[in-house]
């Protein structure tokens, strides 16, 4: 396995609210001789199976650096795959235009956006078609909660925009409604171009974002063992301009993977690995992530199932595979296959967050309105999500154990049988000593009943709505804005819509 140096240590001090810092040791399954056995089962899947690249450019580019090719599938050496990983950067940042939002990616540090890619969304009992507006509101949301680093990129598909040119409006929302980083757009090759152009202009040339990336875009895997020509001709336009792309096998073990959790994370590695080495050969040193997407079906239905056992232990041996191989890793977030956000989907979604902490994830993308297996933005359960986040970050922030933390103080003003609410240790703490929660209800029950019995959907409601009234457009230069607007306009009418 490829060694690494010492640990960069970020430029910047992560102790605000928007980065959180991960120190707490990590959860790790894989045996010395289970790491052995992977090893050798991806190396024997690249070499003997090989994996299918569905592009000739990159067919070339491996066949001109000596891996043997037939037709669209490459059969590469291990050795040349690890050196390959090895030109990758072990950490790296990603811009914001408010600087105060500029995130590190890899080490300790864990990064949270929003949920990608749902063609439907639901707002209370409603389900509907996703639209415009419902993205420009969950990008508000994302703006206003400090917890999450990014709104993401697709956080909903908007269905009533044109096809052709609807990316133009969705980048145009995360730039100017938020002023986090954002997800570059990854249908096409001339997709990605506007996403870059677009950025460019956000940041004042090609040359800024070539020295430190201010997109992060998902390349997926159509799994098994095949890259195809859409994802790849973005993945090119991304790699050329610096800017990190997150390579990520999508393993439904059953479906796309076989049934066992060690045969998808070799398949994994196969897929990833050699999505990687593609990137070096694009352009030497660019930034990637180890992407991981896995869970598994219902082997009644056939339907995918999300925050189960298997989807968590794939992803604790997903993180240890990653720092083996020293770079940082996106997997995890507030999964479930609840169509309601309900019990279910509270508990399957804290299934997948918390082995997200206790692996360390670096990137964690669908962090909050996961629904219905992926097909659903929901509002409150994004709301839910980040209260997830929230309780999370204060549970895995190491516990400071000083002589005041003692309170020995505390003991001598109370003594046998009295209570500590009024002593003078309590009142100088009692207002941040514990956690407050922003959804969560602990009302007797005849406060709760007066107050209209709401559970937590409910309440929910309440705290997204309250977010978008509340919302303040983050300042954005006039003369920037003027150019994004021309911009898209003449590429919507270059495109035909």
């Amino acid at each position: 396995m490829v060694q690494r140096g010492a640990r960069h240590v970020p430029r910047f001090p992560w102790n605000g609210v928007a980065m959180f810092i991960n120190k707490m040791a990590r959860y790790e399954l894989l045996s010395p001789d289970a790491l052995a056995i992977i090893d050798r089962g991806w190396k024997r899947l690249v070499s003997e199976i090989g994996v299918q690249f569905v592009k000739p450019e990159a067919v070339e580019l491996f066949r001109a650096a000596g891996q043997r090719v037939e037709d669209q599938t490459v059969f590469l050496d291990p050795e040349f795959v690890l050196a390959q990983v090895a030109l990758a950067p072990r950490e790296f940042d990603v811009q914001a235009r408010n600087p105060a939002n500029t995130v590190h990616i890899g080490g300790d540090a864990m990064v949270f956006s929003g949920v990608y890619g749902p063609p439907f969304v639901r707002e209370g009992g409603v389900r509907h078609d996703a639209t415009m507006e419902d993205f420009r509101k969950f990008t508000k949301l994302a703006q206003s909660f400090p917890e999450l680093d990014s709104a993401g990129g697709v956080i909903c598909e908007p269905n009533d925009v044109p096809l052709d040119s609807r990316h133009l409006d969705m980048i145009f929302a995360l730039q100017t409604l938020t002023d986090k980083f954002y997800m570059g757009n990854v249908v096409s090759g001339p997709n990605a171009r506007d996403t870059i152009a677009m950025t460019e202009i956000l940041f004042g040339g090609r040359e800024t974002i070539e020295t430190t990336p201010a997109t992060i875009s998902l390349i997926n895997c159509n799994s098994p063992l095949r890259w195809d020509d859409r994802m790849l001709d973005a993945q090119f336009e991304y790699n050329r301009a610096n800017q990190p792309v997150v390579l990520t096998p999508f393993l439904l073990m059953g479906a796309m993977s076989p049934v066992t959790i060690p045969s998808a994370l070799v398949q994994q590695l196969a897929e990833a690995l050699s999505g990687i080495a593609l990137a070096q050969l694009v352009r030497p040193g660019c930034p990637v992530i180890f992407g991981s997407f896995l869970s598994n079906i219902d082997m009644q239905s056939g339907s995918p199932c999300f925050g189960t056992p298997e989807s968590a232990i794939g992803l604790l041996c997903t993180g240890q595979l990653a720092r083996h191989f020293g770079l940082p890793f996106r997997t995890g977030g507030g999964l479930t296959s609840s169509q309601t956000p309900d019990a279910q989907a509270a508990y399957e979604a804290l299934m997948t967050m918390m082995p997200t902490f206790l692996a360390g994830t670096n990137m964690v993308m669908h962090a909050a309105g996961w629904l219905e297996s992926g097909l659903v933005s929901c509002y409150e359960k994004f709301v839910i999500d980040v209260e997830l986040l929230r309780m999370l970050r204060t549970e895995f922030t190491p516990l400071e154990i000083d002589e005041a933390a003692l309170a020995f103080d505390a003991h001598l003003e109370v003594g046998h049988g009295g209570h500590f609410l009024g002593a003078e240790h309590t009142m100088t703490r009692f207002r941040d000593c514990f956690y407050r929660p922003m959804l969560s209800s602990s009302m007797n029950f005849e406060r709760w009943s007066r107050e209209g019995a709401l559970d937590a959907a409910a309440r929910a409601t309440a705290i997204y709505q309250k977010k978008l009234e509340d919302y303040e457009a983050p300042p954005l230069d006039d003369a920037v804005r003027a150019e994004l607007e021309e911009y898209v306009n003449r590429r919507r009418t270059e495109l035909g819509d």
